[in-house]
């Protein structure tokens, strides 16, 4: 659901720059103040992890479609809501500026669509009120799909919203909204399952990761070791080699796109912000698409995955430095106020 340019008019796309950092700035004050130090490392590594997840696209049987694990709710449940928005925000900026996913004028609306919704409505008005203080097996799995279902449902909502307020593609609302709810209720359902899968293996473990009212207060303070190291080997392994496995199928929103256009891609309009911005980000994508740029691809004795396994493994490591750094900078700042 990774927005790009073509869908948004360059007012559109400012405002939910504007609303976007506002809402970080807030995320980065509660961070610093409320977050537990143990958590930074925990912050780069559920980043390499979400960017690694949002490789596999999965595909959606019956519709010709896929999607992809989102990771608002699963950074909520683990961090709190503060830091996952800061946390996904570093995924999404990595991705728009290194690897082409998603357009650098729609980086806002992206952020706000798959980070605000799950973190700040999903998370705490479903997730927590289901689980409650006496989590069961049953209870992680509903409140998890639910959750997920929701909080991707108004995600979607908020894109069909910005392209028709942008009055740039021809997207009428109704239709376009007709499409891009039913797919999305697929993708959440598929996103809970996974997302209650790790919140489980968490809680077996390290059940002080989670929010503190699941835990009994008592609870000996142990390392989170075991925790950070498997997140850490499965972002590698799903980066750098499941990533091959992705469907070839298009994702939800262009999906969408397609069966109200008939494109496959939207062309954004020519000159302007649009242009300098795509030339902004030619320049920057490492690995536009994942992938190797036309005049580097390997010669015939690579594996033609290759690419992509080093845009998994890049991408993890770029993530995990962006988030890590983020945290660690806004606890010492935090440190030293106090």
């Amino acid at each position: 659901m990774h927005m790009a340019d073509a869908l948004l008019s360059p007012v559109v796309g400012a405002s939910m720059w504007a609303a976007t950092a506002a809402t970080i700035a807030v995320c980065s004050s509660k961070v610093k103040r409320e977050l537990d130090d143990r958590k930074v490392p925990l912050m780069g590594v559920l980043g390499a992890f979400i960017f690694a997840a949002q490789m596999i696209n999965f595909t959606i049987p019956g519709t010709g479609s896929s999607g992809h694990l989102g990771g608002g709710l699963l950074l909520a449940v683990l961090l709190g809501p503060w830091a996952a928005l800061v946390v996904l925000a570093s995924v999404l900026t990595v991705q728009a500026l290194f690897f082409a996913d998603g357009g650098l004028l729609a980086l806002g609306c992206n952020v706000f669509n798959l980070g605000f919704f799950p973190c700040f409505v999903a998370y705490p008005l479903i997730y927590r009120r289901l689980v409650g203080e006496r989590p069961t097996q049953a209870r992680l799995m509903g409140a998890s799909v639910l959750a997920a279902v929701l909080g991707l449902e108004l995600g979607a909502l908020g894109v069909v919203l910005q392209t028709t307020l942008s009055g740039v593609a021809e997207l009428p609302f109704k239709a376009f909204a007709l499409m891009m709810l039913p797919i999305h209720l697929g993708i959440g359902m598929v996103e809970g399952v996974v997302t209650a899968m790790v919140i489980a293996f968490v809680w077996r473990v390290r059940p002080e990761i989670l929010d503190t009212r699941l835990v009994d207060a008592s609870s000996p303070v142990r390392s989170w070791r075991r925790v950070l190291v498997a997140l850490s080997l499965v972002a590698l392994v799903t980066g750098g080699a499941l990533s091959w496995m992705a469907s070839e199928n298009p994702d939800g929103l262009e999906w969408a796109i397609q069966k109200v256009t008939a494109e496959q891609e939207l062309e954004a309009p020519a000159g302007g912000t649009h242009e300098t911005l795509a030339r902004v980000q030619e320049k920057t994508a490492l690995l536009p698409d994942y992938s190797l740029r036309q005049n580097e691809e390997p010669a015939s004795r690579f594996a033609p995955q290759a690419g992509t396994s080093l845009a998994g493994v890049v991408g993890g490591l770029l993530t995990m430095g962006v988030a890590l750094v983020v945290g660690i900078l806004l606890k010492r700042r935090s440190g030293r106020k106090a």
